[in-house]
């Protein structure tokens, strides 16, 4: 298909469409308040159009037609805010609206087309959607606001202005530690709201999948906490559990696949083989029946915080320089030892620390894969000694779990 070749009459006809649909959304909404409205279908229609035509004339060599227009109608919504005020209304998103249905008219004629789409169509959109803005706003806690905030410092503040370059002799580059930073906690951040929004009524196994997303070892443990205070709950707690720990290859393999691509190819039949397992142990696992209580799972926090992210930044560091001093002194034999002692930790960043490497080796791919056994079976035990009543249960499947990744390290 040939591209659209936008001609002064395409852009007339933009204009008037784009005012059209604005006036339109105005005049939906002002149609409860009949006498009321300031400005609807065909005043913006008009006022779009008037923005079109000074656009035009600027284009002309008619100087300041543009700015002397913002100025009139922005008069114009001034006046009609005061008469508003005198009737004892407020509110100022249709004058707004007004300032907005003028610069589109003139976008229409002086810039790309996808601007005066973008800005009338999502303004539209804006206001159709107000009730739902205004219900999202009040379910919205401070917290949960305050993490929004953070993520937005850490993504669009901090990581453009960061060096993008290696820097020492470990080849440490700050835009990529930052940006692991960031894909895993934005990964958590995900987990984090979909327990809030939907953990009170799916239950456990929801839960177990978010918590997969932020963190199998501490949902491993609050899990085991809430079995230990409501022993009813056992069974559903380690279905859970072996469901979170489950979802910990498929986070871990998108993480993979972000930080090291070159990775996936030797990692990723592994990975999905040892979730394959665990989905079906959670599967053979038979809770007595009762009530899920999937709200309880409340002692997970936001996993967004500054403090976390840059104290994950600094294992990760730790990790990648320990990873290549064993190399070097100790071999591959070190390597290996190394792995199977940080799997009783958070292993996220012990996995990206073993990938974060141009050449990939089957030394390399068998220490990842020693760091998830270790970790699986580690939960298994974290939550056996939690909640005493399944702890054979309990540890003879994670144990038998474990096993499986032994033929899965000795294949290269």
């Amino acid at each position: 298909m040939n591209p659209v070749e936008w001609t002064l009459q395409l852009r007339f006809l933009l204009a008037l469409a784009l005012g059209f649909l604005i006036g339109l959304e105005r005049e939906r909404s002002g149609s409860a308040k009949p006498g009321r409205t300031f400005a609807g279908l065909r005043t913006f229609t008009l006022i779009s159009l008037a923005g079109f035509a000074c656009g035009w004339l600027q284009s002309s060599g008619v100087q300041y037609v543009v700015p002397i227009g913002i100025v009139a109608f922005a008069a114009l919504g001034v006046v009609a805010y005061i008469g508003k005020l005198r009737e004892g209304r407020f509110g100022w998103t249709t004058e707004a609206m007004v300032l907005l249905a003028y610069l589109t008219g003139v976008l229409c004629m002086l810039a790309e087309p996808w601007l005066p789409l973008s800005l009338g169509i999502l303004g539209t959109l804006l206001l159709s959607e107000k009730t739902r803005f205004e219900h999202f706003v009040q379910k919205l806690d401070d917290n949960e606001f305050l993490a929004v905030l953070k993520f937005l410092i850490v993504t669009a503040l901090i990581l453009p202005v960061l060096p993008d370059r290696p820097f020492t002799e470990f080849a440490l580059n700050p835009r990529k530690l930052w940006m692991i930073v960031v894909l895993v906690s934005s990964v958590g951040f995900a987990g984090y709201f979909l327990i809030r929004r939907f953990g009170q009524t799916s239950g456990w196994w929801l839960s177990g999948v978010a918590g997969g997303i932020i963190s199998s070892t501490a949902f491993s443990v609050a899990a085991g906490r809430i079995a230990q205070r409501n022993p009813a709950q056992s069974g559903h707690a380690f279905q859970a559990v072996v469901l979170a720990s489950s979802m910990m290859y498929l986070r871990l393999l998108a993480l993979v696949a972000l930080v090291s691509p070159s990775f996936v190819a030797v990692l990723w039949w592994r990975m999905i083989l040892m979730c394959a397992a665990g989905l079906v142990i959670a599967w053979l696992v038979r809770p007595e029946n009762g009530n899920t209580a999937g709200s309880e799972v409340s002692t997970l926090q936001n996993p967004f915080e500054v403090i976390p992210a840059l104290v994950f930044a600094a294992v990760f560091v730790v990790f990648t320089v320990v990873t290549a001093v064993v190399r070097s002194h100790f071999g591959n034999a070190g390597l290996l030892t190394l792995s199977a002692l940080v799997g009783f930790t958070d292993i996220t960043p012990v996995v990206l620390s073993l990938v974060n490497s141009a050449t990939v080796t089957s030394t390399l791919v068998a220490a990842a894969v020693i760091a998830m056994m270790t970790n699986t079976l580690v939960k298994g035990v974290y939550f056996s000694t939690l909640v005493g009543s399944l702890r054979k249960a309990t540890l003879v499947r994670f144990g038998l779990w474990a096993l499986l990744h032994v033929p899965l390290i000795l294949v290269s």
